[in-house]
């Protein structure tokens, strides 16, 4: 018997009797033990399930295996049965490995073609930007803010007027955290990371536009006598930019909940946003190139908070494997 666990453990390096004096117990060297949770747990699950094992303890700091176990049986058949669990623990190793493998590709492929779909958004999106900021610098250099407000002004009408103070309304804060705890509530109630992604988004658009007019400090304009009443610095235009970013995420989220109605969702989305950003002009409590910069930021921070909320989580699963191209 001695020389049959002698040739057994030489062909098979897994399992190596450290102690076997004393009928009933004996001590193991198990190869894969040494510092593995993992393997110990594997090891008295799978010892605690044979009737003829009494008494085990696995020790991952020393890689021994204690076995206290029917005395009609040998050290060697403890042997063969340790081998044959840590073959299985192997092999399962391996499966899980294999599984975690394909998991991390799969994410990858669809992480990849995602953000395939987002740099090919980007070529529009660059050019909108473009325009926007474009076209604030060649109102500025050429002095037409004031004539573009006074010409609008001329719209004026009792009808109009109060038309626009309810467009105006929507981009208002107090209509923004409305309008954001009503699409969490009612349409994301079940769907946390959402929500905290319009949280973070809302956020950090009012923080950036907050920050901006200190840096920029430009006074509103004066033309006529305002509807409504202002505060704070003109540039760039809260309520273009904050709309934006809002009101953008909120169209983006529901047109990947109601795909369906995605051409509807971003044609409502983007007019309701450029109603926003005329209401202002209407209004004459922002300058053209306020509401112009305002759209530009407003849609580079829409875009950003998207890549990022959206392909962090998924560049973590695929192990970071992906690129922006």
């Amino acid at each position: 018997m001695n020389t049959y666990f002698n040739n057994l453990s030489h062909e098979n390096p897994l399992i190596r009797a450290v102690h076997t004096a004393v009928k009933g117990r004996a001590r193991y060297k198990i190869s894969g033990l040494y510092h593995s949770q993992a393997c110990k747990r594997y090891l008295e699950l799978r010892l605690s399930q044979e009737e003829i094992v009494t008494q085990f303890r696995a020790n991952p700091l020393t890689g021994n295996v204690l076995v206290i176990f029917h005395p009609d049986f040998s050290a060697n058949a403890i042997a063969l049965l340790l081998q044959n669990i840590v073959l299985d623990y192997t092999r399962y190793q391996t499966n899980l490995y294999i599984g975690q493998e394909k998991t991390k590709k799969l994410a990858q492929a669809l992480a990849q073609k995602q953000l395939n779909l987002v740099n090919n958004q980007l070529i529009p999106v660059a050019w909108v930007v473009s325009t926007c900021a474009w076209g604030s610098l060649l109102l500025h250099r050429y002095g037409l803010d004031t004539a573009i407000l006074l010409a609008i002004q001329k719209l004026h009408t009792p009808l109009l007027d109060s038309i626009m103070l309810g467009i105006t309304f929507l981009g208002e804060p107090l209509a923004l955290v409305s309008i954001c705890l009503w699409v969490e509530i009612v349409l994301l109630y079940q769907r946390r990371k959402e929500t905290t992604k319009l949280a973070i988004a809302t956020a950090s658009a009012v923080s950036l536009n907050y920050l901006l007019k200190l840096l920029f400090g430009r006074a509103r304009p004066a033309l006529w006598d305002r509807l409504t009443n202002v505060g704070f610095h003109s540039f760039p235009s809260g309520h273009a930019m904050v709309s934006m970013v809002i009101y953008g995420f909120i169209g983006y989220i529901l047109a990947k909940e109601f795909p369906q109605w995605e051409k509807q969702i971003s044609a409502l989305t983007i007019a309701l946003i450029l109603a926003i950003g005329f209401s202002r002009l209407y209004l004459g409590v922002h300058w053209p190139t306020d509401v112009l910069a305002g759209y530009a930021i407003g849609l580079v921070w829409l875009i950003a908070c998207i890549i990022y909320l959206e392909l962090k989580p998924k560049y973590r699963l695929s192990g970071g494997n992906f690129s922006l191209i």
